[in-house]
């Protein structure tokens, strides 16, 4: 009763910025910026609280944009034709026939041998399966595509039913281990890719991988995914049901081959994507057709009847509309100057300027999600750094730390496809985000600073 009496007072709280907004319009914001701002709160409380369905808020939010013409349909609707909605229909599919050709349960079988070393050990081992793949292939979302069906299959052979601690904690460590320790990887998720390609364009400073990955991975990516493991055994605790014999396991069908065959020329056009420039999601919706081809295909033709949730489509569509209304209105730039603005940034105060870049960073975060907040914060970085005293570079640094600490989930796509594919809330992915957010920030955030002072990269 408790949690459902917090859930709605967050509610009628969200509800009441939302209208002070309209009504008050702070920072001089225009008619259509105030109104763009209250809706973008109202549909991320409502994600949040999770009192509706993902679905109906994700139409909400359609709908009220178009009826109050915040912004043209091209926008409100534009992540129905982003490569990341495109990667979400790719990995339904393919986690389909993953799961109908048996390939899935017959990867979970060689995991379960490998993983016989108690739940936490399957954490763990889960959790370094992404951190390896991280390394591999440069998109989250196709390794979310890959792994999920698979985590699935594996929670299944270890006796977690969909729903339960142990199935929470396995498909959570695959989502949690492809995309949160990648932000110490340079080309391994989108937000690092933004930072990179703005550190260029407007600074002309060029980002290499292996200072990136010394001055971020220890933290940011290692002691991170150590964290993730423990926090997801401490709220999912449960005991996998290892069986007396293994089971007896089919030679592989035919099918069983080409999926395997259509996912190994994936794997490998996803690990070359900077060679041959094609998008994660073209590469994702290949296998997709291919699956679904008559004779060489591996999936029956009645597969939209019933096998595929379309609830993450309009999820992660949604989503990304709020980040292009944010963007398309000008909210993005209007917060980053109000609240650069509201701080001040001292020379010879490194401690202070780094933990308030951070920090900053985390509340743009809320309102443009992750990839938002370098695309917002760098051209902003040689005020901040001309003001402490410090080189650009190293403020642009300041802003992976700040980008890798999200508190809820609809700020990094990757987690919310993870959840989306797997079948688990809105509610328990905010639960997980809150909790790993809040101890990022209580513990690495500091860590990382005192990483920094030993590497004499601030004084």
């Amino acid at each position: 009763m408790g949690v459902i009496r917090i859930r709605y007072v967050v509610a009628v709280i969200a509800a009441g910025i939302a209208l002070w907004i309209v009504l008050a319009r702070p920072t001089g914001l225009t008619a259509n910026q105030a109104s763009s701002a209250a809706l973008i709160v109202v549909t991320l409380a409502l994600w949040a609280t999770a009192i509706l369905p993902e679905i109906l808020t994700s139409l909400f939010f359609f709908l009220a944009a178009m009826l109050l013409a915040l912004a043209p349909a091209q926008v409100v609707f534009s992540g129905f034709h982003s490569t990341a909605n495109w990667t979400v229909f790719g990995g339904l599919v393919i986690g389909a026939a993953v799961q109908i050709t048996g390939l899935g349960e017959r990867i979970a079988n060689t995991l379960a041998r490998r993983f016989s070393f108690g739940y936490v050990g399957i954490i763990a081992g889960m959790v370094t399966v992404g951190i390896v793949l991280a390394f591999l292939m440069p998109s989250s979302m196709g390794r979310i595509v890959l792994l999920a069906p698979i985590a699935m299959a594996l929670a299944a052979r270890l006796g977690f039913e969909p729903g339960s601690n142990g199935y929470l904690g396995i498909v959570m460590a695959m989502g949690w281990g492809t995309s949160a320790p990648a932000a110490g990887i340079l080309p391994a998720n989108v937000p690092n890719l933004v930072l990179m390609g703005g550190a260029d364009s407007v600074y002309g400073i060029v980002l290499t991988y292996g200072p990136y990955l010394l001055l971020h991975f220890p933290v940011l990516g290692f002691l991170k995914s150590i964290m993730i493991v423990a926090v997801l055994v401490v709220m999912f605790p449960d005991r996998p049901k290892f069986a007396a014999q293994a089971p007896i396991v089919p030679p592989p069908s035919a099918d069983e081959k080409r999926l395997g065959f259509f996912l190994a020329l994936a794997l490998i056009a996803w690990m070359t994507d900077f060679v041959h420039e094609v998008s994660p999601a073209w590469v994702a919706l290949s296998v997709a057709l291919a699956c679904m081809l008559p004779i060489v295909g591996v999936l029956p033709r009645t597969i939209f009847a019933g096998n595929i949730n379309f609830v993450p489509i309009f999820l992660t569509a949604a989503i990304l509309g709020v980040g292009a209304l944010v963007s398309d209105v000008g909210l993005g730039d209007v917060i980053g100057r109000e609240l650069r603005a509201a701080v001040e940034f001292k020379p010879n105060d490194d401690l202070a300027t780094y933990f308030s870049v951070v920090l900053i960073d985390v509340l743009v975060g809320l309102l443009t999600t992750a990839p938002g907040i370098p695309a917002v914060m760098v051209p902003l970085s040689a005020g901040i750094a001309e003001a402490a005293g410090l080189p650009v570079k190293t403020v642009l640094m300041m802003h992976a730390v700040g980008y890798s600490t999200y508190i809820l989930p609809y700020q990094m796509g990757p987690v919310m496809i993870a959840g989306a594919l797997c079948n688990v809330s809105n509610a328990i992915l905010t639960r997980l985000c809150l909790v790993i957010g809040v101890l990022t920030l209580i513990f690495l955030v500091p860590i990382n600073y005192l990483w920094w002072l030993t590497l004499g990269y601030l004084n």
